[in-house]
């Protein structure tokens, strides 16, 4: 069987640079190695809050910025959660081979729900890694480009996959966890940089809000700029931004500006971002809401109509 890959993100708000030097940028060059399907997980945003938000805009938006980023269509299959029902269909015999005990155990399930902002788990967050499996399996992906935190979801779908073809036959391949040289990008207050955190740099802000963002980034009162990732996490993390926009080592920028203190560190990292981001910003800008609805129509039909015939094989498999 020949490589698949499946990726996405649940629309939640705008990407951001952290998505982009974490992930995007890999998605661009897997797309000329691989077939890849491209999930917007739209079903997936409520596993841990009340109401989906803005979800529509939140769709588009995130199809904007994966065209931007350079994620091409005519490569990719682009699709919504929410249009392919067979996806939970193949959830109900998916959770049949899976126990309470291993879903409590999940590490990334104990971490999300954690950090919830629901009051109660809900029965989706609790099996959220069996809704992944079904996500991956549907199209018979064997690679999963995922960071660390997320190796126990690949994990899941592996023992989805084993136990079913032990089971009814051999139906499923099992995938395997790509794992891509992610960098921790450090927000604007020296943490994780996140949308939820609100530190995050949306690769769709202007050049205007880009900079009224690095501003306000924390620092420190010590003017001669150093790169210390464990005492200076805020400088750090503005040195590592300007380093991976402009393709330099974050030490080397540190040297050059030297004793220009924080304000130099901001110019320097706002001037890297705002040029880094002026050939997306302006992809993005050439694009309308009727390529967004083709692209998402288009995309739709064609993961559907490989859901069908997976459940249909499923079907056959366990005897119905």
């Amino acid at each position: 069987m020949n490589d698949l890959v499946l990726t996405g993100d649940r629309p939640t708000g705008p990407l951001h640079l952290g998505h982009y030097f974490g992930s995007l940028a890999n998605r661009v060059q897997l797309q000329d190695r691989y077939p890849m399907y491209v999930l917007i997980a739209d079903y997936q945003v409520i596993t841990d809050r009340d109401v989906p938000g803005e979800i529509r805009k939140h769709t588009t938006d995130l199809l904007l910025d994966y065209l931007a980023v350079g994620i091409d269509p005519a490569k990719v299959t682009i699709f919504q959660h929410s249009a392919i029902p067979e996806l939970n269909q193949l959830l109900l015999p998916f959770l049949s081979l899976v126990s309470v005990a291993e879903l409590r155990r999940n590490p990334t399930v104990k971490d999300e729900i954690a950090h919830s902002s629901q009051a109660a788990v809900s029965g989706l967050m609790f099996t959220y890694p069996v809704h992944q499996a079904a996500d991956i399996l549907f199209c018979k992906g064997t690679l999963v480009p995922v960071g660390r935190d997320q190796l126990p979801h690949v994990e899941v779908t592996r023992l989805v996959a084993r136990r079913f073809n032990e089971r009814y036959g051999e139906v499923f391949p099992l995938p395997e966890a790509l794992m891509g040289e992610q960098p921790l990008l450090r927000g604007l207050d020296g943490g994780k940089m996140s949308k939820s955190r609100g530190n995050a740099i949306p690769l769709s802000a202007t050049e205007d809000e880009t900079a009224a963002l690095i501003r306000k980034a924390v620092t420190d009162p010590d003017r001669m700029i150093t790169y210390d990732e464990e005492r200076r996490p805020g400088v750090a993390g503005l040195l590592t931004l300007a380093g991976l926009c402009l393709g330099r080592s974050p030490g080397e920028l540190a040297e050059e500006i030297g004793d220009g203190g924080a304000a130099t560190l901001k110019r320097v990292t706002t001037e890297a971002v705002n040029e880094f981001l002026r050939p997306i910003r302006k992809r993005r800008a050439e694009l309308g809401a009727d390529d967004v609805r083709r692209i998402l129509v288009e995309g739709n039909e064609q993961a559907r109509e490989r859901a069908v015939r997976t459940l249909e094989e499923v079907r056959v498999a366990m005897g119905f």
